[in-house]
């Protein structure tokens, strides 16, 4: 099993910045698609960025492409997700997720994930 655990929420003005990050469990963490998705109230859960085993390559939703980044650190087990420029329709728990085998959906990436977080709330104020 892989234990996911998000951290780093919080409450923040609008045009204010937080950073999320997500420790793994496992020495395989090289071998995960890691990604970020979220779900506010009353709504779906949607896709927010991905970042690849070890190519480096990053993916985001056109919704935060621009104001977020993804990394991560396989020293730490580490993804991150720096959120800047928030706003009030960012609100929403984060949720950490990991992909084992195959390649990441374009589509439909949550359907592939493997492993999830508990989450973590962002709320942005107006």
């Amino acid at each position: 099993q892989v234990q996911l655990v998000e951290s780093g929420g919080g409450l923040v003005q609008a045009g204010g910045s937080l950073r999320l990050s997500c420790a793994a469990s496992g020495r395989t963490f090289s071998s995960y698609i890691m990604a970020w998705f979220r779900q506010a109230p009353g709504k779906e859960r949607e896709f927010v960025a991905a970042i690849g085993r070890s190519s480096g390559n990053t993916y985001y939703a056109d919704s935060v492409k621009g104001r977020f980044t993804i990394s991560r650190d396989y020293a730490k087990n580490t993804v991150y997700l720096q959120m800047n420029s928030l706003k009030p329709e960012d609100t929403a728990v984060h949720y950490c997720a990991a992909q084992l085998r195959g390649p990441l959906s374009i589509t439909r990436p949550e359907e592939a994930m493997d492993y999830w977080g508990k989450g973590t709330l962002v709320t942005v104020s107006s």
